[in-house]
């Protein structure tokens, strides 16, 4: 007989922590990326020396099979569009759409500021020239972080991208044909066949394919990975700009006695069914729906499909249930825990998620589940994990672009500032400073 499950409770009514003992206090699991560090060093210096060769043979041995070459041939990808199934195709299709009407408006424009009459700042936005989308291939498959890393990618006018996802043993060593097909779908011409830390490594220096065609490096790795690829693009940070380090995936559910303890539950499950690191947190003030919703765990679970992995998560020290004196002291709860999901079951919940700062994605009400934004939401599922949403944003158009400040004044324009450009320079002991300002108008006289 299974034993029933009970998620850890912390109690914090009465009592009213400092932040940093908050912080402390709340459930949070997370992996340590510098403990595999000494692990993945040599994948990415390997390839970093010997390219394609080194990442066939890592792929070899961490993924058991060995493609011909890296890239994918076209025919595979159109192969396997032709093969998908319909009712997949009609939700991607469902699901792109909904991303790129979501997406187009956050594309930005070029603003000209006259600062003065004759000196203008121009800020231009112009889209990195080449990125490599890492696409995971463990416990499932995630056609659906193909279209969340494309669509922003292709809708800031990204010209040359990459996917990259493990080849796989029982597709003769090809990605994912579910992966394959979405990446048709979004036009995609260049799909890679490596996964892990090798593939971030390849993406990061490039190399030469098996068939003599060049493997271009990227500017810029997007999309998540195990503890391996977040070592790697921590590895390689610099040589090229990367989204995040990502960590296991987690949902907190703010919620009061008018919540429905089943929704709840099926939220809870949905993301520990991830990964046995995923993370599910209930922050409540009634201790009655806390009961509730264990109780609904435990019925779910027995046709829960992964439900040992669910388990395992849901037993683990990253999740738990948080009981609050109130909705306010909930609010300062998932302030303090910015959670990548965040789901606000209450009274009026526009109104108390009005007043969160801190979460990755928010979703309101009984008929928003963080499974809605994973696919056809139109949402971007790429979010900050393991607190960062304190201070970092999900992935959007704005990953793929750059700011760049044009700078044009007039002499007459210079010269009515060049006495504060020489003052300043004068008070941080760089004299050249200004005198590059003055020698313009002393040649002039």
């Amino acid at each position: 007989m299974t034993t029933p499950i009970e998620l850890a409770r912390v109690d914090l009514r009465g009592r009213t922590p400092a932040i940093a003992e908050l912080r402390s206090a709340l459930p949070r699991g997370g992996v340590d990326v510098d403990s595999v560090l000494h692990h993945v060093r040599p994948v990415v210096e390997a390839i970093r020396d010997r390219g394609v060769e080194a990442a066939l043979e890592y792929g070899e041995r961490f993924d058991g099979v060995l493609p011909a070459a890296v890239r994918v041939p076209a025919a595979e990808l159109e192969k396997a569009l032709d093969q998908l199934d319909s009712t997949v195709r009609a939700a991607l299709e469902e699901s792109i759409a909904r991303a790129r009407r979501v997406h187009a408006d956050q594309r930005r424009t070029d603003k000209v500021t006259e600062v003065v009459p004759g000196g203008t700042v121009t800020e231009r936005w112009v889209a990195v020239e080449r990125v490599g989308l890492y696409v995971p291939g463990g416990n499932a498959v995630y056609p659906s972080s193909v279209v969340m890393n494309v669509v922003p990618a292709q809708t800031a006018g990204v010209g040359s991208l990459v996917v990259a996802s493990p080849p796989q043993v029982r597709f003769g060593g090809l990605p994912h044909p579910t992966i394959l097909a979405a990446a048709a779908l979004l036009g995609v011409e260049e799909v890679w066949a490596v996964g892990g830390a090798q593939a971030v490594a390849l993406l990061a220096y490039g190399g030469v394919d098996t068939t003599g065609a060049a493997l271009e490096p990227v500017d810029l790795i997007t999309g998540p990975g195990n503890i391996y690829v977040t070592a790697a693009k921590r590895l390689v940070r610099g040589l090229v700009g990367i989204d995040a380090e990502a960590g296991p995936t987690e949902i907190a559910v703010l919620a009061d006695a008018t919540a429905d303890p089943v929704h709840v539950a099926a939220d809870l499950i949905s993301q520990a069914e991830h990964d046995v690191l995923a993370a599910s947190v209930l922050v409540t003030d009634s201790a009655a729906l806390a009961d509730a919703v264990d109780a609904a765990l435990n019925a779910q679970l027995p046709v829960v499909k992964h439900a040992h992995r669910v388990r395992e998560a849901l037993s683990g020290r990253q999740s738990g249930i948080v009981l609050v004196d109130d909705i306010e002291q909930g609010l300062r709860v998932v302030n303090a825990y910015a959670a990548e999901h965040l789901e606000i079951q209450t009274r009026d919940a526009a109104a108390v998620a009005a007043r969160v700062r801190c979460a990755g994605a928010i979703f309101l009400g009984p008929y928003a589940p963080v499974s809605l934004g994973d696919y056809c939401a139109g949402s971007n599922h790429v979010l900050p994990t393991a607190g960062c949403a304190r201070h970092s944003s999900g992935l959007s158009v704005q990953t793929f672009l750059r700011g760049i400040h044009v700078v044009e004044y007039t002499e007459a324009a210079l010269k009515d500032v060049a006495g504060h450009v020489v003052a300043l320079s004068h008070a941080e002991d760089l004299p050249a400073h200004g005198q590059a300002v003055t020698a313009r108008f002393e040649a002039l006289s």
